[in-house]
């Protein structure tokens, strides 16, 4: 099932809709904790504060939208108030994985280094997909004349976009290469993903 077919069901049923809001939420607020636990204070940079701020402000701002839909609230992440929780739960967390092996077996990276190559390229292969998903969901919303609006992290996705890319110059010469094999990584766990969330609607 294609993105926009997915997002049509879900859009016209206040309760999944609610369970989808609430998946998008958890994903921001792991983003923004694996952000967090990467950090290390006395290297800290205005960037990557800046990050972590808007992504926990992003989980924050999708679950206030919940109020928004006809739908019982959804407290907690607990898997009942979720959509495809298994998948939904573990795509970040096993790109950030996937990526480190890769960095560390290609470029012989480790520590810190390691760290921060990873958050940029799993940062920028999130925000390119955020790109992709945001803005059709959007569409999708206005189409249903739904309350429930996504348009303010569209802007600040973007803006994330932009600074991985300047990060991404800086940290290599090569980076295009490197990007475009964790962005083939990510591919398939969002297909993943998505045939989970088409099996669970």
């Amino acid at each position: 099932m294609e993105l926009e077919e997915l997002l049509q069901h879900i859009v016209s049923n206040d309760h999944l809709h609610a369970r989808f809001l609430n998946t998008l939420s958890l994903q921001e607020n792991i983003g923004a904790r694996k952000i967090s636990a990467n950090e290390r204070p006395e290297t800290s940079t205005y960037m990557v504060l800046k990050h972590a701020a808007e992504e926990h402000r992003h989980a924050f701002y999708l679950k206030k939208q919940i109020a928004r839909l006809n739908a019982a609230a959804c407290p907690t992440y607990e898997p009942d108030y979720l959509l495809a929780p298994y998948s939904s739960k573990y795509y970040l967390n096993k790109l950030d994985l996937m990526t480190s092996r890769y960095l560390r077996d290609n470029l012989q990276l480790t520590g810190s280094a390691l760290k921060f190559a990873a958050y940029l390229l799993v940062t920028y292969a999130i925000e390119v997909r955020a790109d992709l998903i945001y803005p059709i969901y959007q569409a999708v919303l206005a189409q249903h004349k739904s309350k429930v609006s996504v348009r303010s992290i569209i802007l600040e996705e973007q803006g994330h976009l932009e600074e991985m890319t300047v990060q991404l110059k800086k940290f290599s010469t090569t980076w295009e290469s490197h990007a475009e094999k964790i962005t083939t990584i990510e591919a398939t766990l969002y297909q993943n993903w998505i045939n989970d969330l088409a099996k669970a609607v």
